[in-house]
């Protein structure tokens, strides 16, 4: 088992990709914490792990609140014993230009997808030196690697600050040996993709520049995931991890 005796905490893991990688986790013998919003899918993706056999807890999570990060950890670790990994899932996705980008949508994208991920890595740091090191994997996207005519300019600024922050990051704790990565997944067939692609113009054009020409499953991205949490990637620290399709290939 590739997380064997490791303790996972997974944010916007109620559904999507968070979920994924909480099942995958499990099955690779981690014990795993999943926060979210959405407490009642939580503690049904919680109870669906543990009914096949893997451990999992489920707590409330509001990733821009510095308050609810440290009761979701405190809670983890005193559940668990320890905190190994952080997977900084969690983010929500708007349209809309520069112009028609209202002060509120901005401040809102960028609490959840920028601040949520400083935040949970602010809160499972002391932990993970207390455990003596681990390994922290923030989502942010492909967007966050590229501009796009179509994509919200606030969505893509949001994602852009993840990837730099997780270099940052990862220099500024290499010595604790607490490893920092970021996953840059496409478009990915999750719940948050669906309310994007309403229309269906939109769709066919985003797959147009996919040169694989569909959408990833969500267990694409969370294999990757979990490649950058295990002890595999030992070696690897700052690095982003594109799993897009080959959409920024072009």
């Amino acid at each position: 088992m590739r997380l064997k005796d490791k303790v996972a905490f997974i944010s916007g893991g109620a559904r999507g990709m968070g979920a994924s990688e909480g099942r995958i986790f499990a099955r690779e013998g981690a014990k795993v914490a999943l926060g979210d919003i959405r407490d009642e899918l939580g503690h049904e993706v919680a109870q669906e792990i543990c009914d096949a056999g893997g451990e999992a807890m489920f707590v409330h999570l509001d990733v821009a609140s510095e308050e609810s990060w440290q009761e979701a950890i405190a809670a983890t670790v005193e559940r668990f014993g320890k905190l190994d990994i952080l997977v900084n899932n969690a983010g929500i996705s708007v349209s809309g230009g520069v112009v028609d980008t209202t002060e509120e949508t901005w401040d809102r994208v960028m609490d959840v997808n920028a601040k949520g991920v400083f935040l949970g890595t602010k809160v499972a740091i002391p932990e993970m030196q207390k455990a003596g090191g681990g390994s922290i994997v923030n989502i942010s996207s492909q967007m966050g690697l590229v501009g796009s005519e179509m994509g919200s300019p606030a969505y893509n600024a949001s994602k852009g600050a993840v990837h730099i922050f997780t270099k940052s990051a990862a220099l500024r704790h290499v010595g604790d040996n607490i490893r920092v990565n970021s996953v840059h997944p496409g478009p990915i067939n999750t719940p948050m993709l669906n309310d994007g692609f309403e229309d269906p113009s939109r769709e066919t054009k985003v797959l147009q520049m996919t040169p694989m020409g569909r959408r990833g499953a969500p267990e694409e991205v969370a294999w990757g995931v979990l490649y950058l949490a295990s002890d595999e990637a030992s070696y690897v620290t700052g690095a982003a991890l594109v799993i897009d399709g080959g959409y920024i290939a072009h």
